[in-house]
């Protein structure tokens, strides 16, 4: 972290590759220092000149002063190993290299970009880059970068600090932010990441106490569970990560044999796992620069509900559609759950959420400060948003007074957000300015502003309550590859899964044995670990009642194999008790190699991966969490007794569920569980694993 500190903070600078010529990338870094009044040493090497301005010129890297913190390389690509050899000799602690053309270039870049990683490891450096744009302390004035940066000192103010692998997305959002008044702390272009990337300076600025919100735009995370603990501590102090992931795909990174593998990509098992551990996760840039500003700005979080003031029939219609597609609560209000609402308004305007407010508050002004007081009253609302028509600069003069007024002498701690309806208006700027001055946010457009309070309301329902089952460490002899279900059912069940009564035979004699010991009618499958789906293959076989038609399904059975998988020899036969139907669900467990353990839920049976009626969870919910993701399903209707079919026992299939997390937990060898189907039987009447599957892979 020394180096890092060192880099982000440097009282010593070397420019090397500095130039005069206006546009160059030397003259560039330069400019910026300069912009930004840099207090500490300034050295420029260049072999070309004697001088650049007031300032001398060395010659090569070898003249520069021991212990230098930082150097800029604004050097072609073929220098760049040199000049960083050279820099080590002559103990600089960190580097900015914004040269491209290294991993992204090819194989011959690659080898660069390793032999880079090699030298700046061995003499611990720190190394932003290669192929970035650097960095801007705004707190301590320091630009190294080549982006022509503006002054703009925090002055006292919280500041946001940009972390972002694409340095075109740094300064994107650094504009965006600064346009909205917003302070920033850092800003940091990571580029290629050969030595130093996201989690690296995440970490250091987890301890600045000037940064209290991130803005990060990441596309591959290098150090995925490091970042998982990152954003761990981050939220018990208090700070908050906002993250844009670039590159959602449904394909998974491999391909498995079960449908948990093919159903669970990459990008849904990082944004599980990343949420969990308190990361706001955003789908495009302008809600990053949206949820930021309200996290910023506001003096607490929305929560819970929300209350929606308008002035406009219609766009009540428009915001009861947005926010039931987002699932922002909006608490109903009438007459007799509000009675100071109700007092506070006119007669011919009915209480309700959204409150449309019609034109009345165009001769009655006080009308907005009438209802904002009964609103912030209400325990119910955990944030407030004015959807505003605001036409032209007449009609603001009649409006933003009375509100502004409204929240200044009320001084609400609940969040207030303030949306124009009619983007464009021509709304005058000091009415902006007062708002933001009262930590008002001010959206033109209403969506955002709703999708940015959904997207923080949803992080202070999650539930971050102890785990429901502690780690489970299964014994036994875990060889790699996927495991025939009843060596799966063995394991499992000595773990607390509930399965049918069965038994493993290999002879129609023992069949036999068994099915009068289980009870007939039975069930019979075919076991081997190279098939995996044996109803495709015609190895399984339901309902036999007697003796008899055990021996001909028996028979069937291995004739289907054989002309499915001619060659394939089965260990053997499951032979289980038949078991009463009810609804079909699907539970899986991944240790994924990069981000770890995560769960599957959804509903289940042949349709699984064709239907992909699922919810992907952390490993280490509560039972009543895992019960309300399970009810969350597009199909939950139908374990609530859908069209008078019984309720199905949700807290038996939650505890199945919470049971294979607490496996996956406690077994890093286990990459996956399938439970498919899962029976959930009548309410109070438990529920079953009917088949299982495992995969081994051992590290």
């Amino acid at each position: 972290m020394d180096a890092i500190a060192r880099l982000l903070q440097p009282r010593s600078v070397a420019i090397v590759g500095a130039s005069a010529t206006p546009g160059a990338l030397g003259a560039a870094a330069i400019a910026n220092l300069d912009r930004l009044k840099f207090q500490g040493e300034v050295h420029l090497v260049n072999p070309n000149r004697d001088r650049i301005g007031e300032r001398p010129c060395l010659s090569s890297v070898d003249q520069l002063p021991l212990g230098v913190d930082a150097a800029v390389l604004t050097i072609p690509r073929d220098a760049v190993l040199d000049t960083l050899r050279a820099l080590a000799r002559r103990e600089v602690a960190s580097a900015v290299i914004f040269s491209a053309g290294f991993a992204e270039g090819g194989q011959a870049g690659l080898d660069q970009q390793r032999d880079l990683a090699r030298i700046a490891n061995d003499h611990g450096m720190a190394v932003e880059g290669p192929n970035c744009l650097g960095f801007v302390n705004y707190v301590d004035g320091v630009a190294l970068t080549f982006v022509e940066t503006p002054a703009q000192p925090l002055a006292g103010r919280t500041g946001i600090g940009i972390v972002s692998q694409s340095g075109a997305m740094a300064a994107v959002l650094g504009v965006m932010l600064s346009s909205r008044q917003l302070g920033i702390s850092y800003s940091i272009s990571t580029g290629n990441e050969a030595v130093t990337g996201v989690e690296d300076y995440l970490e250091y600025l987890l301890t600045e106490p000037n940064t209290q919100a991130f803005g990060l735009i990441v596309e591959q995370f290098r150090q995925p569970r490091r970042f998982i603990e990152l954003a761990r501590r981050a939220r018990d102090r208090g700070k908050l990560l906002v993250l844009l992931h670039p590159g959602r795909s449904s394909a998974a990174r491999e391909s498995a044999a079960t449908h948990t593998g093919a159903i669970a990509g990459d990008y849904d098992v990082m944004r599980t796992l990343v949420e969990r551990a308190g990361v706001i996760v955003v789908d495009s840039l302008e809600e990053l620069g949206d949820v930021l500003e309200v996290v910023t700005r506001c003096p607490t979080l929305p929560s819970g509900g929300t209350a929606v003031l308008t002035e406009s029939g219609a766009f009540k219609a428009l915001t009861l559609d947005l926010c039931e597609k987002i699932a922002l609560p909006l608490p109903p209000l009438t007459d007799d759950t509000l009675p100071s609402l109700r007092a506070a308004l006119p007669a011919f305007i009915p209480v309700s959420n959204p409150m449309d407010l019609t034109a009345q508050a165009l001769v009655d002004p006080d009308l907005y400060r009438r209802t904002l007081e009964a609103l912030l009253a209400d325990s119910r609302f955990g944030s407030i948003v004015f959807g505003i028509i605001q036409t032209n600069p007449g009609t603001s003069d009649l409006k933003f007074p009375a509100i502004i007024n409204a929240i200044r002498e009320l001084r609400p701690k609940t969040p207030v957000i303030f949306a124009g309806l009619d983007e464009g208006a021509a709304v005058p700027p000091e009415y902006i300015e007062r708002l933001r001055e009262l930590r008002v946010p001010y959206f033109a457009s209403p969506d955002r502003a709703l999708r940015a309070v959904a997207r923080i309301s949803e992080l202070a329902a999650r539930d971050d309550a102890a785990i429901a089952v502690t780690a489970v460490t299964i014994t036994g002899n875990l060889a790699d590859g996927m495991m025939p279900e009843y060596r799966a059912k063995e394991l499992l069940a000595s773990a607390g899964i509930a399965f049918p009564q069965g038994q493993f035979v290999t002879t129609l004699e023992q069949a036999y044995t068994a099915a009068e010991r289980i009870g007939y009618p039975v069930v019979i499958k075919a076991q081997a670990a190279a098939l995996p789906h044996k109803s495709d293959a015609g190895g399984v076989l339901l309902n036999l009642k007697d003796r008899g038609a055990l021996s001909d399904a028996w028979h069937r059975l291995h004739d289907n194999v054989a002309r499915h998988s001619p060659g394939l020899v089965l260990d053997g036969v499951l032979v289980e008790q038949m078991t009463a139907r009810g609804v079909e669900l699907i539970v899986g467990g991944r240790n994924d190699a990069q981000w770890g353990p995560v769960l599957l839920i959804g509903f289940g049976g042949v349709q699984a991966e064709l239907m992909k009626d699922v919810r992907l969870l952390p490993a280490d919910l509560t039972l009543e969490r895992i019960v309300e993701e399970l009810h969350s399903l597009k199909q939950g209707a139908l374990l609530r007794g859908f069209r008078g079919a019984p309720v199905a026992d949700v807290q038996a299939v939650a505890r199945i569920v919470a049971r294979v997390g607490a496996i996956v937990r406690g077994n890093p060898d286990i990459h996956e569980i399938e439970l498919n189907p899962v029976i959930a039987h009548p309410q109070t009447q438990g529920a079953l694993a009917l088949d299982a599957l495992i995969v081994i892979r051992q590290a």
